[in-house]
């Protein structure tokens, strides 16, 4: 890893969307989304290093002083030092008004930090010359809940006034954690032994400059589930080629003189291969979209774009995170599965998708956490503002394509599923303020289903782009009909689901909250 972090520094690669005054490229995240792909898939335990440091950039440009960030972006953006986000505690990890690393101000304007976290990705290495921690901490006297805690930048090695690596801060690794996978990250437990930190931005209001870090992490986290299921799908696509079992169901599908066929020609193979298709490349459009979100809520032209489209990411960024995580962990064991027990031992590699895949769907907030974040503050936030815009994109896209013949079966299955979100909505609307449970219990599938309508959209917009590249004579033509046959399949076979999930929501929290605890 050493090796390899020192050629990405040297090609720049971290540079790419980071600002250009200090020394990024200052281009499109978008474009760095895509590539963020290729290396997660690649490797997620070596992305992290990168995509950790990219948060932190992005708490420090916009909540750290002129003197911060003149001190730590330039070498971050530069790939020279690393960043971290520590949050965990032992005791707390969702329920952040419960942690107890406190924070002692100093004569010289500094904090003297003390506690222990955990989880910490990239906690502690010699991949850079300094790792920069962000660290949550409640400064003495502070209210002991959420209002309390305050964020601080914490460095492994301080960094003197003319910005060199000084002496080693008081931040020692206690372990590092054995985990069921990305083995290569260091997944560290930091102890923080009045080890000098300063705030970043005002008091007391740590939990709002961590979110920007968290909100980019949870992007980049739903990117993992797809790049896991990329790779995963690949090898699973390829051993499905070559590897023969039984023969083909209809003779005319038979390879003559064969004793056994290629394993694709099995319809259940077919359908693994499928959802995972369907599934990876409408979740690249949706990701990328959501990226491409990112790039207009900062550069619009108007105001009023530019609000937009920070109301459509804010809302969707949890969807994002919960259902690319949830179906990329789903591929990922689809892989599995279609190299049987091939897939259950080390030799192809594909067990290791499986493991890599899993933890995203648990940190940076757990899907669960993810659907009541959606549910609980993006639905009604200004009175239900980006929940309606979403509502009037998809009506208006329907809309736009409804005189097309040949969309018309794919357009029959995505109002049905827009109209399931959309009663789902108003139920939820209208049960989940009398009674929270309601909410609570509904929060879930009302997460996958927006997760399959947006994924749904995603495939009209590729529907009609590879419609009209066929119609423009494109030489490529299998590859835009292989585009609406996968679009076909995940209207027929995936889009169906969201009346299942309407009817799981209306059915209320009665059943799930009835029993008692002890009765368990």
């Amino acid at each position: 890893f050493k090796d390899a972090y020192k050629q990405w520094c040297d090609g720049g690669w971290p540079t790419l969307s980071a600002p250009e005054e200090f020394g990024g490229q200052g281009l499109p995240q978008v474009l760095s989304t895509a590539l963020s792909e290729y290396v997660l898939s690649a490797n997620q335990s070596f992305e992290m290093f990168q995509g950790l440091t990219s948060g932190a950039i992005a708490s420090l440009v916009i909540k750290g002083s002129d003197e911060q960030k003149a001190k730590y972006l330039p070498n971050m953006v530069s790939g020279r030092w690393t960043g971290t986000m520590n949050l965990t505690e032992p005791h707390c990890g969702t329920d952040l008004g419960l942690l107890k690393t406190r924070a002692e101000p100093n004569p010289d304007g500094s904090y003297s930090i003390t506690g222990t976290k955990i989880f910490i990705s990239s906690g502690e290495h010699d991949l850079s010359e300094n790792i920069i921690h962000l660290v949550l901490a409640k400064i003495a006297g502070a209210p002991d809940n959420v209002k309390g805690i305050s964020l601080f930048v914490v460095p492994k090695f301080l960094v003197n006034d003319d910005g060199s690596v000084g002496e080693r801060n008081p931040v020692t690794c206690g372990a590092i954690e054995k985990k069921m996978g990305i083995h290569g990250n260091p997944t560290c437990v930091l102890n923080y032994d009045g080890a000098k930190g300063w705030l970043v931005g005002e008091p007391e209001k740590g939990l709002a400059a961590m979110f920007i870090m968290m909100n980019a992490a949870r992007l980049g986290v739903g990117l993992q589930g797809l790049a896991q299921a990329e790779v995963a799908y690949q090898n699973a696509l390829a051993y499905a080629r070559e590897r023969r079992q039984g023969r083909a169901l209809v003779a005319g599908e038979r390879e003559e003189g064969a004793r056994a066929d290629p394993i694709i020609v099995h319809p259940d193979v077919r359908r693994m291969l499928m959802e995972m298709k369907s599934f990876l490349e409408g979740a690249r459009a949706f990701v990328l979209w959501g990226a491409l979100l990112v790039d207009l809520s900062r550069r619009a032209p108007t105001e009023e774009e530019r609000q937009e489209a920070d109301d459509l990411v804010s809302l969707l960024t949890p969807v994002i995170k919960g259902y690319l995580t949830d179906k990329g962990f789903d591929s990922a064991v689809l892989a599995q599965q279609v190299f049987g027990g091939h897939g259950y031992i080390r030799e192809h590699g594909v067990e290791q998708f499986v493991r890599d895949a899993r933890i995203a769907q648990i940190y940076e907030g757990t899907n669960g956490i993810q659907a009541l974040d959606l549910v609980g503050r993006k639905l009604g936030k200004d009175g239900g503002r980006a929940v309606q815009r979403f509502f009037q994109l998809l009506s208006s896209e329907i809309a736009d394509a409804s005189g097309e013949e040949a969309l018309k079966p794919f357009l029959a299955e995505l109002s049905r599923s827009v109209g399931d979100l959309q009663s789902s909505t108003k139920w939820l609307m209208e049960n989940g303020l009398a009674n929270p449970n309601q909410a609570g219990a509904a929060a879930y599938p009302y997460m996958t289903m927006m997760g399959i309508v947006s994924v749904g959209l995603m495939w009209l917009r590729i529907a009609r782009a590879a419609k009209s590249a066929l119609g423009n004579g494109t030489q490529d033509r299998g590859f835009y009909e292989a585009k609406l046959v996968t679009a076909r399949f995940f209207a027929d076979r995936v889009m169906p689901e969201t009346g299942a999930l309407r009817r799981k929501i209306e059915s209320g929290a009665d059943s799930l909250m009835a029993m008692p605890a002890d009765a368990f």
